[in-house]
């Protein structure tokens, strides 16, 4: 069994307000044994993150005290002479063990940053994998995680009240492609739509079915998850699956 969490954050005035008011939330769920845990993407007031270090050392000291691994979001970034959107992996040490860049720019991401070019797996309480908001669209970084062996998904999102439906739906076709849990944390605010979800999946007679957790406001959510029920279902949707030209 895995305690598995996403927090909900709102806009902040600055990001140390935000860090403040999340590292309460964090140490909340942390006490309540999670293991997991990931927060919105971007966001914060300033995205562009200089030195995840040191703009995330109260979450690493978290991250320590509880064994939990934190995923604090997605933001800006630069590596060498170019600029990227990742989501840096905190390990229950309390050290930064990884990055997941986005692969899919969204919109004017495009002129911005440059696109990564794989689909990685991280390896702490479970086998998990990172799916930056707009790389839920494309159905191959989904799979090629699953087939790598993650067995949940979490997925740092900012998603406008207007794309909330589509991104609902768009996280339970993953998670029903793939036979395997998903957790989407969003920003609530007046332009960002909230509803970060988790998507549970029951098999009822070989007829396996969504089951849906939303958050509303500024909140935190731990759910426990046999992964190991997973298995047999994932195995045999892989298996059934045929070549085509």
């Amino acid at each position: 069994m895995v305690r598995i969490g996403i927090i909900q954050t709102r806009s902040y005035k600055t990001n140390q307000e935000g860090i403040n008011s999340v590292s309460k939330l964090l140490r909340r769920i942390g006490k309540k044994g999670a293991n997991l845990v990931c927060l919105p993407e971007q966001w914060l007031q300033d995205n562009h993150i200089s030195d995840y270090d040191e703009e995330f050392s109260d979450f690493k000291e978290i991250a320590k005290e509880f064994s939990m691994t934190v995923i604090p979001g997605a933001f800006y970034e630069r590596i060498g002479k170019k600029q990227v959107i990742s989501a840096p992996v905190i390990g229950p040490n309390g050290t930064i063990i990884g990055r997941q860049e986005k692969i899919h720019p969204f919109d004017y991401e495009h002129r911005i940053i440059k696109p990564g070019k794989e689909a990685k797996i991280f390896n702490t309480s479970c086998k998990f994998g990172v799916v930056i908001c707009y790389d839920m669209v494309f159905p191959n970084v989904a799979n090629i995680l699953a087939k790598k062996g993650a067995q949940v998904l979490m997925s740092p999102s900012r998603i406008v009240k207007r794309g909330i439906a589509p991104w609902s739906m768009y996280v339970q076709v993953r998670s029903l492609e793939n036979r395997i849990p998903i957790l989407g944390a969003n920003v609530t605010s007046s332009k960002y739509g909230g509803n970060s979800i988790i998507v549970d999946l029951l098999d009822n007679d070989n007829v396996v079915i969504p089951k849906i957790t939303r958050l509303r406001g500024e909140s935190a959510i731990v759910k426990e998850f046999d992964l190991s029920r997973y298995t047999k279902i994932r195995k045999a949707r892989f298996s059934d699956s045929k070549k085509v030209r």
